[in-house]
């Protein structure tokens, strides 16, 4: 188990360069990109299909933007850490040590960082928001077969 916790840690911290980087994966080079070459889960859907209630039961928390028509318009990479102890919280890689403990800020900071970049005008934008989130329930781990690791 903690090989695999060491192996999380390093894609984390591998992630969070290529964000830094402005890797945000398919580019338009012949070359690969890292951070498509890095494990990932895709939740992927139709308009209002459940894709942020998907996120949301992982996380046992409901933080992620709602409402009517075209509400997500970055991708959101989430990271999900597993603490010993202390009060659940979350960070913003663009907001590097401001920790949310309440989880309707971390909503509002989406919707405020998405208007940054993409204006109210509804635009779309392929630029990540990355949320890491630090819990004592974060982070489980499952094999290929399913099973809790």
């Amino acid at each position: 188990m903690a090989t695999m916790e060491s192996l999380i840690g390093l894609v984390n911290r591998i992630q969070r360069a290529c964000t830094a980087l402005g890797d945000y994966g398919g580019g338009d080079t012949a070359f690969s990109s890292l951070w498509d070459a890095l494990p990932s889960v895709a939740v992927v859907g139709g308009q209002s299909s459940g894709k942020s209630s998907v996120l949301e039961s992982i996380v046992g928390r409901d933080f992620l933007p709602r409402g009517s028509g075209i509400v997500t318009r970055r991708p959101l990479v989430l990271q999900l850490y597993k603490i010993d102890e202390g009060q659940e919280y979350a960070e913003f890689s663009h907001l590097p040590r401001r920790r949310f403990t309440d989880f309707a800020m971390v909503r509002k900071e989406i919707q405020d960082e998405t208007d940054r970049v993409t204006g109210k005008s509804k635009q779309i934008s392929p630029v990540p928001i990355h949320l890491s989130i630090y819990s004592p329930n974060g982070a489980l781990l499952f094999n290929l077969n399913g099973q809790l690791v």
